[in-house]
C-alpha cells in the first residue's frame, strides 16, 4: 500500500512544485521498462538504445534487482551548429523488488536489438515459506 502524506504550513508547500518537477524529470530520463509474471518465471524487459552490455551493472541482491548503466554521448565536431537535440545520455539506475516466491540466485539476462531482457525463476511451490506444523518434544 502507497500512503500518501499532506504537508501542513507554508515551508512545505512551497517546496511540492520542486519535487514533483523532479520525480517527473527523474521518469522522463529513466529507460522504458516492463515487468511481467508467468507461470514460471517473472520477466523485466528495459529499452536500451546505444546502450553497450559492457556499460551495464545487473545485480540481485536482498530480493531487489538493480540495472544500473549509462548512455555515453557521443563525441560533437568541432564547428558544427546545434539547432537542438533531443537525445538522452547519461546514468540510470532502476531497481525493482522481486516477490517471495523469485529465485533471484537463479536470474539471467540477455540484450538484444538495444532491448534488455531479465528473467527470475519463481521457486517450486513447494520451496516457498509455507507453514508447517512443528512437534513438540515431550520433557
Amino acid at each position: 500500500m502507497v500512503e500518501k502524506t499532506e504537508h501542513t504550513g507554508l515551508w512545505p508547500s512551497l517546496y511540492d512544485p520542486f519535487r514533483a518537477m523532479g520525480a517527473r524529470i527523474a521518469d522522463w530520463l529513466s529507460p522504458a521498462t516492463e515487468a511481467s509474471g508467468g507461470t514460471d518465471s517473472y520477466d523485466i524487459t528495459m529499452e536500451l538504445p546505444g546502450v553497450s552490455e559492457d556499460d551495464i551493472d545487473l545485480s540481485v541482491e536482498d530480493g531487489v534487482v538493480t540495472i544500473r548503466g549509462e548512455k555515453k554521448t557521443e563525441t560533437e565536431k568541432k564547428g558544427d551548429t546545434w539547432y537542438f537535440s533531443e537525445r538522452q545520455y547519461g546514468a540510470f539506475r532502476r531497481s525493482f523488488r522481486l516477490p517471495a516466491d523469485a529465485d533471484g540466485a537463479k536470474a539471467s539476462a540477455s540484450m538484444k536489438d538495444g532491448v534488455l531482457h531479465v528473467s527470475v525463476p519463481k521457486l517450486a511451490p513447494e520451496a516457498t515459506n509455507k507453514a508447517q506444523r512443528i512437534k513438540i518434544a515431550k520433557g
